[in-house]
């Protein structure tokens, strides 16, 4: 994978995601130690190029970079040329001319890592755009549920929510459904059309339907502007329907799990208490994202190559 882009869980083999499972749980071992530094990738230069507001992610790549002994530059937008209007390619081009060994890049329109990617001989991580993927956060919500269950083949996973305009809920379809297991997708029939069965998966407008005998459940962050329009007819309808409290969470398995990418509307998504104690697993999720992104940097940022492979 060294010197590749990593734009999303669609592009990708079964093979592929597995690797970089386990080169994770490898990596998950660093942050035990005292020292939480290996020298991977000392003399590499790691970009994060964001275009849009992001804790979790960016400082999880900044942290994962510089665990690997990497040299982490944040690029930021509202100081750059950018500014000046210079136009986001020639920005990539300007960046790449300096050698970086992989950037990271993330935007609100679909399809910009990609674009980004097609003029950069360094590899390129999307780190989301848009509505389109979020390929990482796919794989760490991968390795939490590995780390949980000891296997995802077999396993039904069920995530409520927006998925029609969710970055994250269509990175999780390709992964988990690639890894063996069976998706569940639930919602008001405004978020969740019927069409969303192409992607191979079960579409239900009944919560309880939805979550029954399910293995893991993941519960989508709502827009707010969506929770008051054309979509749902208010907040607290929305929570009341398909808000997750514990008594919902009976007619899932016993030792289900409960997972959020964050941050979490509480009372909204996830009742208060359902937020912070188990079975929620919403911590673990930020603590496996760095030890993921570590392995993404590691196979993708090895060397750079004088020409971008694939």
């Amino acid at each position: 994978m060294i010197g590749q882009d990593l734009l999303g869980i669609e592009d990708l083999e079964r093979g592929d995601l597995e690797r970089i499972l386990e080169t994770a749980t490898h990596m998950q071992e660093v942050g035990l130690r005292d020292v939480k530094k290996v020298p991977t990738l000392r003399g590499r230069t790691i970009i994060n190029l964001f275009f849009e507001p992001s804790t979790r992610t960016r400082t999880s790549f900044e942290i994962a970079g510089k665990r690997l002994s990497a040299d982490v530059i944040n690029f930021s937008p509202g100081s750059s040329s950018l500014k000046k209007e210079e136009s986001i390619l020639d920005t990539a081009k300007v960046l790449d001319a300096m050698a970086p060994d992989a950037v990271v890049v993330r935007h609100s329109v679909a399809g910009v890592p990609k674009r980004i990617a097609d003029v950069l001989e360094a590899p390129v991580i999307n780190a989301g755009d848009g509505a389109h993927e979020h390929p990482t956060q796919a794989l760490l919500d991968c390795l939490t549920v590995l780390q949980e269950k000891g296997r995802i083949d077999g396993l039904t996973v069920t995530i409520v929510g927006d998925v029609l305009h969710s970055r994250v809920a269509r990175s999780n379809i390709y992964a988990f459904t690639k890894l063996g297991a069976e998706v569940r997708v639930a919602g008001p029939p405004t978020m969740v059309p019927s069409s969303m069965e192409v992607l191979g998966v079960k579409t239900f407008h009944s919560l309880r339907e939805a979550l029954d005998g399910v293995d893991v459940v993941m519960m989508l962050r709502i827009q707010h502007e969506r929770l008051s329009g054309a979509l749902v007819p208010s907040v607290r309808e929305y929570a009341a329907t398909f808000g997750l409290d514990r008594e919902k969470l009976r007619y899932a398995k016993d030792d289900a799990i409960v997972m959020h990418p964050g941050p979490v509307n509480r009372g909204v998504e996830l009742a208060n208490d359902l937020a912070d104690r188990r079975p929620s697993v919403v911590l673990d999720q930020v603590r496996n994202g760095v030890a993921l992104r570590m392995a993404v940097l590691y196979l993708l940022a090895g060397r750079r190559s004088p020409v971008k492979e694939g």
